[in-house]
């Protein structure tokens, strides 16, 4: 995978991709805003193609945020806390294991801060609060194998 980035004027950057191009606008939406949305979308699009994988429909997705930095720099995010809420024609068990899925074993991004962040969630299923502030397995990832699942090219 390779990424380009050129400077444009003032605080603004173009990125290239091999699929595509976007403006990085600095200040108005910082490189670290940048990488927590992609952390973020990477384990959202594992909430619709896991489910559909399964025969299963996932609406009204949405995926908050909230990260806490080290004081010092590099200034690392320390803290990671994700709140799921989500509507699907699912059981609650099979629901939080979609989550768990995506955050212990498919989603790239939340694995690769995972050894130097503490990363917990929340998850809200048909309107019901179904997880409050559980914490990931902690370590370089899951053995547990999930098999093939559709994604996003990388």
């Amino acid at each position: 995978m390779k990424v380009s980035v050129s400077h444009k004027e003032g605080m603004k950057f173009e990125a290239k991709t091999a699929k595509s191009s976007f403006i990085i606008d600095c200040p108005v939406i910082s490189p670290v805003e940048y990488f927590l949305s992609g952390v973020i979308t990477c384990s959202a699009t594992d909430m619709i193609l896991i489910p559909k994988n399964q025969g299963k429909t996932v609406t009204d997705l949405v995926v908050d945020g909230d990260a806490e930095r080290a004081e010092e720099h590099p200034r690392k995010i320390v803290k990671l806390h994700l709140t799921y809420s989500f509507n699907s024609d699912a059981d609650d068990t099979t629901a939080a294991r979609w989550v768990m899925a995506s955050l212990e074993t498919y989603c790239s991004t939340v694995n690769t801060i995972r050894d130097t962040a503490e990363i917990s969630y929340s998850i809200t299923h048909n309107g019901k609060l179904i997880r409050e502030n559980e914490k990931m397995i902690s370590g370089g990832g899951s053995t547990i194998d999930m098999g093939e699942i559709e994604s996003c090219p990388s």
